[in-house]
C-alpha cells in the first residue's frame, strides 16, 4: 500500500463556494484499484500555504497529488509555488502553446499573454494534455516519489487522470490493474444493522476488510482483501452468501442507483413509468432522467404543489382532496393513476407529504410522506415518516419511493 495524499488547492473550497467532488472521485478511483488515500487536505490560494502542504507531503508521502490552481488568473499560483519549493525547474513549451492556440480559434477567443502563463512545465517531468481546457496537468518522478498536479474543473480532471494519470501510475506499478474488493449497495437496514447481519458470514475470514459507507437510507457494503489472501472468486462466493442474507434489501453490486435499477427491469419488461410529486419538487422525476437512456421507459412527470394543479393535470377528484386532503394515501393513490393515466405509462409514482418547517397536523405530523404506487398488478399506499431537515427528508423520500417501485418490481418477477 502507498501512502497516497491528495492536496486541494483554491479558496472557493474553504469559503462553500465549491464542493470537494476532488477529493470523492479520487477516493473512488484509487479505491477500484485497491489503494486508498493516506491523507488530504485542503489549502487556499496562497503560495506559502501550498509549499507548506507540499513540503510536508512530499517528505512523508509516496504519491502527492494536486487539484487546482494551473490556470491563466492572477490566483492561480500552483505550478509556480510547487516548482520553487521542490527545486523544479520551469519551462516554455511551445507545443503547450500551440494546442491553447488552436482551442482559442476553434472557440473564436483571442489569445493573451496572461494565458501563456499555463504553457510553463517542469523541465524534468511530463506534461498531461489538457483535452477539454487549456491548463495542461503535470507529472514528475524522483524514483520512490510521485508528483501529479491536475487542473481544478473537474470536466478536465476526469478525463485526464482516467485517460493519462491512471496509465502511468500503472506502468510505475503503484497501481494494480487488478481490482481485490466486492461492494454490495443495499436499502432497508441501517448501517448497525447490516453489520450484525453480516458479521458471522465474514467472522471465518479475520483478514477480509469489511467497511460501510451510509449515503441518503442506501448503505454501502464493501469487502477487500490483500490479493495474496482472497481472490475475486472467493470474494465473489462471500458475497453471494451475503445476498442471501439480505433478501430484497439487495440493490445491486458496485453503485447502480435504485432508478438504474428500476430502469434496467423495465427496459427488459418492455414497460413504462410516469411520475407525479408535490413535496419532492421534481427530485424523483430528475433521479430517473439521471440515468442515461430513460427515455425508453420514462414517460414523464408532473409536479403538483396545489390543489388545483393536482385536480387539473392529474385528475384527482376535488371530493378527495377536500375529504382526505392533499397529505394522505388516498391523494398518493390517486396521484399515482392519474400520472399513469394521462401520460399512457404501465406504472405511476407518488409522492406526496409535509416536509417543514411548517405544516403537518395530527395525524399526519411533520415529515409524514405518503407514497402512491400503480401498475398491471395493482394500486397500493404506503406512508412513511422521517426525522431531519427539509433537504435530507426531499431525498429521503425519493429514496424510499424508488425502493418501493424496485421491490414491487422484484416481488412482480421482473427483477
Amino acid at each position: 500500500m502507498y501512502k497516497i495524499e491528495v492536496i486541494n488547492i483554491g479558496d472557493e473550497l474553504l469559503l462553500g463556494l465549491r464542493h470537494n467532488t476532488h477529493l470523492d472521485y479520487l477516493g473512488a478511483q484509487f479505491a477500484l484499484c485497491g489503494q486508498k488515500i493516506w491523507r488530504a487536505r485542503v489549502v487556499n490560494d496562497s503560495v506559502s500555504e501550498i509549499q507548506r502542504a507540499v513540503a510536508d507531503a512530499w517528505q512523508q508521502a509516496d504519491l502527492v497529488i494536486t487539484t487546482g490552481g494551473l490556470g491563466p488568473t492572477s490566483d492561480d499560483l500552483t505550478r509556480e509555488a510547487v516548482a520553487q519549493q521542490l527545486g523544479l525547474e520551469l519551462c516554455f513549451d511551445a507545443t503547450v502553446l500551440s494546442a491553447i492556440q488552436a482551442r482559442f480559434d476553434r472557440l473564436g477567443f483571442a489569445l493573451t499573454e496572461q494565458h501563456k502563463k499555463q504553457c510553463y512545465v517542469f523541465k524534468q517531468g511530463a506534461v498531461l494534455r489538457n483535452d477539454f481546457g487549456t491548463a495542461p496537468g503535470l507529472y514528475y518522478e524522483d524514483g520512490r516519489r510521485c508528483l501529479v498536479m491536475l487542473p481544478g474543473p473537474p470536466r478536465e480532471l476526469l478525463p485526464m487522470f482516467e485517460q493519462q494519470v491512471l496509465a502511468r501510475l500503472v506502468a510505475s506499478q503503484r497501481l494494480s490493474q487488478q481490482t481485490y474488493f466486492l461492494q454490495l449497495r443495499t436499502c432497508g437496514y441501517g448501517e448497525s444493522e447490516l453489520e450484525a447481519l453480516v458479521e458471522p458470514i465474514v467472522a471465518p475470514y479475520p483478514s477480509l476488510k469489511v467497511a460501510f459507507c451510509v449515503h441518503d437510507a442506501l448503505v454501502d457494503l464493501r469487502l477487500s482483501a490483500e490479493r495474496k489472501e482472497f481472490s475475486q472468486g472467493q470474494l465473489k462466493a462471500i458475497g453471494a452468501h451475503i445476498v442471501d442474507r439480505l433478501g430484497a434489501s439487495f440493490v445491486g453490486f458496485g453503485e447502480d442507483s435504485l432508478a438504474q435499477v428500476i430502469y434496467r427491469a423495465l427496459r427488459k419488461a418492455n414497460r413504462t413509468v410516469a411520475v407525479a410529486e408535490s413535496c419532492t419538487g421534481g427530485m424523483l422525476g430528475n433521479a430517473f432522467t439521471d440515468v442515461p437512456g430513460i427515455s425508453k421507459v420514462f414517460q414523464g412527470g408532473v409536479i403538483c404543489y396545489t390543489n388545483e394543479v393536482k385536480a387539473s393535470l392529474l385528475s384527482v377528484p376535488d371530493a378527495l382532496l377536500q375529504q382526505h386532503g392533499a397529505v394522505s394515501s388516498e391523494c398518493a393513490i390517486a396521484m399515482a393513476t392519474g400520472a399513469a393515466e394521462r401520460m399512457s405509462a404501465d406504472y405511476g409514482l407518488s409522492i406526496t407529504g409535509y416536509l417543514g418547517p411548517g405544516g403537518g397536523d395530527a395525524a399526519n405530523p411533520l415529515g409524514t410522506v405518503h407514497l402512491g404506487f400503480t401498475g398491471p398488478e395493482g394500486v397500493w399506499s404506503q406512508s412513511v415518516r422521517f426525522k431531519g431537515g427539509r433537504a435530507e427528508l426531499k431525498s429521503r423520500a425519493v429514496v424510499a419511493a424508488l425502493d418501493w417501485m424496485r421491490r414491487e418490481l422484484l416481488r412482480a418477477g421482473l427483477i
